[in-house]
């Protein structure tokens, strides 16, 4: 009895914290992508200062009591302070609950949106390599990277349907793929030049240490990582 008081009572001060420093946006459009477990969320935060973003930004989204998820948003849009998300709901979890239930005209909670600490080297030729989970993220590189005749990159989409949507929906370069040998196979045939070419691994952390050692492999240093989940 005494540990469920007492559970009750942090559960409580827990709240009222979250209340204190939680922000809000609101959703502006929800579009669960047809036959595939991509949802794509645009949303309007008043409160963010979207015109210093210039690595590519998280927001540590509240999705629950006590329970927060981190997105990165994409096409961002300093003037009107909106931008969207991509959240890949296939893996079950708060994040994904929160973004199914999410429809036009909610409010939502963050805590607080802060750097990856990954931005495009400022001259050289940028290859973004990442799966369904950092799809977003590999959009907002994409953004940044100036000229985008800079930018290149491929994804792993388990769903190939995911992957024609996403050509269809997005004006990128990124090449979408369905297996991690294709993906192997797709670095091998390109030629990018060694000295000035960066790539950025993002996305399951297998699969980007796996990325990164095939990198190495073939005489590829240059990498910036960030692994999201295991």
């Amino acid at each position: 009895m005494e540990t469920s008081i007492l559970q009750q009572i942090k559960n409580k001060a827990g709240r009222l914290i979250e209340l204190q420093l939680l922000k809000t946006g609101r959703v502006l459009e929800v579009r669960a992508w047809e036959s595939s477990a991509m949802i794509e969320i645009d949303l309007h935060l008043p409160f963010a200062d979207i015109q210093h973003w210039i690595e590519v930004p998280y927001i540590k989204f509240r999705v629950g009591n006590l329970s927060f998820r981190d997105y990165t948003p994409f096409g961002w849009d300093a003037e009107t302070n909106t931008c969207s998300l991509l959240v890949d709901t296939a893996h079950e979890g708060p994040g994904s609950e929160w973004a199914k239930r999410l429809r036009t005209g909610d409010r939502i909670q963050y805590l607080k949106i802060e750097s990856t600490h990954q931005s495009p080297h400022p001259t050289d030729f940028i290859v973004a390599l990442g799966d369904a989970s950092s799809l977003g993220h590999l959009l907002a590189m994409q953004q940044l990277t100036l000229p985008s005749t800079r930018f290149d990159g491929a994804v792993l989409l388990d769903n190939p349907h995911t992957g024609q949507l996403f050509k269809d929906y997005f004006s990128s370069p990124v090449t979408t793929l369905t297996k991690r040998s294709e993906l192997i196979s797709w670095l091998k045939k390109q030629s990018y030049n060694t000295a000035h070419t960066w790539f950025y691994l993002v996305g399951n952390q297998g699969m980007v240490a796996e990325l990164r050692t095939l990198l190495r492999s073939l005489g590829l240093p240059n990498t910036r990582v960030k692994g999201f989940w295991s």
